[in-house]
């Protein structure tokens, strides 16, 4: 085992790797995103991981792959997912993290049966984990990083139900003085991206909170942001979360199957209202990571009333009014999203 140059980072040789997953076994596949298919893996001493491996069929390619390398091997948080490794060798890309076993948060969120086990502290914890994350990220990393493409999917759980914010492919690094910059190649997923990036290509930290707003909204209800709702299915899950606050009947958002639940009804409102102020149309008005930290943890604080979102309708490519623009929009309605990375 070797190491990438100036990355320090360790490179693993694709024998081991074979080895390691069985020749890449079907019953060793973990998933598929957009960068490719994922294995799990046991390592010699034992250790488990799971593999990335850049599909031939990608739209994404070794730009994102260095990306990823030159990102996360510079990044050390427990909310973020640890790159243990990576292997180079001929049209082999891979690389190897720290295996998470509960998978990622869509899996527990949008399952009827897993969501059972998520009460509301957990949710709360997953909440908070994924916040300090993206402060790290945005404030305190030996590089400022700007996310992009945060969604459920990204965000897996480990043993103790932890959240690590993974899949860093997207991301692109801000200079300390930056406070946005702009992008014809918008790499993000339909229901997350926030509507300046997806109608103008601006992106800065605000971005990001608009996506975790989307989160937040889709832990309290256990719905998709792109679901339809019986009460008006022009509505998708921020639409009809504006709708119960204004009507004042925030508790009709929470996942029924918390909602019998010992919880604090406060808690949820302060939530449900903390996640709205995340996804308020203008980014100026969003609240910054730092601000929700505080936000979460003293709730002596009194949180402004949220103004009116963003895409309260569902937001599709056939309704897109900008679409007729010289730019190239790659937009994912699943779990899978297709971009090229350009340097500023």
């Amino acid at each position: 085992m070797g190491s990438v140059n100036d990355q320090e980072l360790p490179l693993f040789n694709l024998q081991a790797i074979e080895t390691a997953t069985d020749q890449f076994a079907t019953q060793n596949k973990l998933g598929e995103g957009g960068f490719g298919p994922v294995y799990k893996g046991k390592l010699p001493q034992g250790q488990e991981i799971a593999v990335k491996r850049l599909s031939q069929r990608s739209g994404q390619g070794v730009k994102e792959f260095m990306n990823e390398v030159t990102l996360i091997s510079k990044l050390q948080h427990r909310n973020l997912v640890r790159l243990l490794g990576c292997c180079i060798q001929g049209d082999e890309y891979i690389l190897i993290y720290e295996y998470m076993p509960n998978r990622s948060l869509d899996s527990f969120i949008f399952d009827s049966t897993k969501r059972t086990l998520l009460d509301w502290t957990k949710r709360v914890s997953i909440i908070e984990g994924t916040a300090q994350g993206l402060l790290y990220l945005h404030r305190y990393s030996r590089l400022r990083i700007i996310r992009r493409d945060l969604k459920a999917s990204n965000i897996l759980l480990d043993n103790d139900m932890n959240p690590k914010i993974s899949d860093f492919g997207m991301a692109r690094i801000f200079g300390e003085s930056e406070t946005r910059s702009k992008t014809t190649k918008i790499a993000g997923t339909y229901g997350y991206m926030a509507p300046e990036y997806a109608m103008d290509g601006l992106f800065s930290e605000k971005p990001d909170v608009f996506s975790f707003g989307i989160i937040v909204l889709e832990i309290i209800s256990g719905h998709r942001n792109m679901a339809f709702f019986e009460s008006d299915s022009s509505l998708n899950l921020l639409g009809h979360a504006w709708n119960l606050w204004k009507e004042e009947k925030p508790l009709e958002l929470l996942d029924s199957t918390v909602a019998n639940s010992s919880c604090s009804a406060s808690e949820v409102v302060r939530c449900l209202q903390l996640g709205l102020l995340c996804v308020q149309e203008r980014a100026a008005d969003r609240p910054c990571m730092s601000d929700v930290i505080s936000m979460l943890r003293n709730d002596t604080i009194v949180l402004p009333l949220p103004k009116e979102p963003a895409f309260l309708a569902q937001f599709t490519s056939g309704t897109d009014s900008h679409s007729s623009r010289n730019q190239n929009r790659d937009h994912s309605r699943n779990e899978i999203t297709v971009s090229e990375v350009h340097g500023r």
